[in-house]
């Protein structure tokens, strides 16, 4: 592949793929590791895509299985949680939620990104997440439950 058009795919997809990392592992050193991991995995493939959106949504998918593995591994079980909020939240106000947020399981955490953040529809997220839209919209559901509880419990101190 040539460098210019790595440079393209790389500038265009960084950020999704970053935070998409960020969303699972809850470190900022991992989901650089896994968005290096996921370009060379991208820039090793000869696949040609249909369009911008099949090919974010392959790099979603392999965001994903790079993130899943990290959690199940030794390492990740082992070590303390994130550290780094104040980089990653440009105003004050936006701790408090990025705090709720990252206080959901990944479950959770992952559906409640892809839909507010990536602005995927349930059909799209059922799909990159291999679950059913039902399944989805109920993880959707309970994922804006818990963080109403979580952001009253935390406005009410």
């Amino acid at each position: 592949m040539e460098k210019d058009k790595m440079a393209k795919i790389y500038d265009r997809w960084k950020n999704t793929v970053y935070r998409t990392a960020l969303t699972y592992c809850r470190n900022i050193s991992d989901a650089e590791d896994i968005t290096q991991e996921v370009f060379i995995t991208r820039f090793n493939t000869d696949k040609i895509f249909e369009s911008d959106e099949n090919e974010k949504a392959w790099l979603i998918r392999v965001t994903i299985n790079r993130s899943i593995n990290l959690l199940k591994s030794f390492r990740y079980r082992n070590r303390i949680a994130f550290e780094e909020i104040e980089l990653i939240c440009e105003a004050p106000e936006e701790i408090g939620l990025f705090n709720a947020v990252n206080k959901l399981s990944n479950k959770y955490r992952i559906v409640f990104y892809l839909y507010y953040v990536e602005g995927y529809s349930v059909s799209e997220i059922a799909l990159l997440t291999s679950q059913s839209e039902t399944n989805v919209q109920t993880k959707l559901y309970r994922a804006r439950k818990k963080l109403k509880k979580l952001l009253k419990g935390e406005i009410e101190e």
